[in-house]
């Protein structure tokens, strides 16, 4: 009799132990799988913005004879796709990205506002071309949020948090907006 209470007492410590360390086990591993696909979404972003960066200079060339007074903003275009190629981490990245999507919204309103270049085959190819990259862009950053929010859900619930905090993985960032996305870009078109 007494050797069967050992051996139920060793069953459930045995099978509490293996509850916890397959639980740890999983846990870890959806850790693991969620940061993975954080990484693989902000990639998606990553590769939306670098079309974006190849598009430009094709439609800063097929715009630059017309606006001879736009040089400033052509140069300001130029700068920022410099910094998002050498930019180095995901913050450096989003900023050069946002500091490149400011300067080209002031473009792609002076063209939207000249029938002229509205009129040329090329601007319209590559106005479709860059349309269809900020919609993608907007898709990679919104999925990009989501696989955020879901890794946090999991970083933050408990027990998880637990096994998150012993195996440092941290709550990550969100993608923001830059400051100021939300103001209309100004526009001069005079030709004083």
């Amino acid at each position: 009799m007494a050797v069967q209470k050992s051996m139920v007492k060793w069953l459930v410590i045995g099978a509490i132990a293996l509850i916890l360390v397959g639980g740890t086990w999983g846990t870890y591993n959806k850790l693991v799988t969620s940061n993975e696909s954080i990484d693989g979404q902000w990639a998606q972003v990553q590769a939306q913005y670098q079309r974006r960066v190849d598009l430009i200079p094709g439609l800063v060339n097929a715009t630059r004879g017309f606006f001879k007074q736009e040089q400033a903003l052509y140069e300001k275009i130029t700068q920022a796709r410099a910094a998002y190629s050498g930019a180095t981490t995901p913050g450096a990245q989003v900023a050069a990205a946002n500091e490149l999507e400011s300067s080209f919204a002031r473009l792609l309103v002076i063209v939207e506002s000249n029938p002229e270049i509205k009129s040329n085959q090329i601007v319209n190819n590559l106005m479709a071309e860059l349309a269809g990259t900020e919609n993608r862009i907007s898709v990679e950053r919104m999925r990009f949020n989501d696989s955020v929010r879901a890794y946090n859900v999991v970083v933050k619930r408990f027990p998880s948090n637990l096994i998150a905090m012993v195996f440092s993985f941290d709550a990550r960032e969100f993608f923001k907006a830059a400051e100021g996305a939300d103001k209309a870009v100004p526009v001069n078109l005079d030709v004083n």
